[in-house]
């Protein structure tokens, strides 16, 4: 799968069986991610940021996305700092769901 593929996919509902990922398909989606890593079982990214209102703002516009695709990140606001943690809370941890909600924030941190 490439970058492509995976953006043009959307979230399943986690009411439907979600299956864990392995450690080498975990591997092969992070490869296709921009500044997210592994951290216990959840992707993480952090963001730098002018001021508290621009961590809000990006903030909103993530919840728009996890939104529209019935996923949703666990997010933290601060004074220059917007930290985004991905992982599928039905199973306590990460499904091709986690990528694709990741990849979604990506494309919208390239505007």
């Amino acid at each position: 799968m490439d970058l492509p593929e995976l953006l043009a996919k959307e979230c399943i509902s986690c009411s439907n069986k979600i299956a864990h990922l392995n450690k080498i398909q975990v591997r092969s989606y992070l490869n296709l991610l921009s500044n997210w890593r592994l951290q216990e079982d959840k992707l993480e990214r952090e963001i730098k940021t002018k001021n508290f209102k621009q961590s809000l703002l990006l903030a909103n516009d993530i919840g728009l996305i996890a939104e529209q695709q019935n996923h949703h990140p666990d997010l933290y606001i601060s004074w220059g700092i917007l930290r985004i943690s991905v992982f599928t809370h039905a199973i306590n941890g990460l499904s091709e769901n986690d990528f694709i909600l990741a990849a979604k924030i990506d494309k919208l941190l390239e505007k």
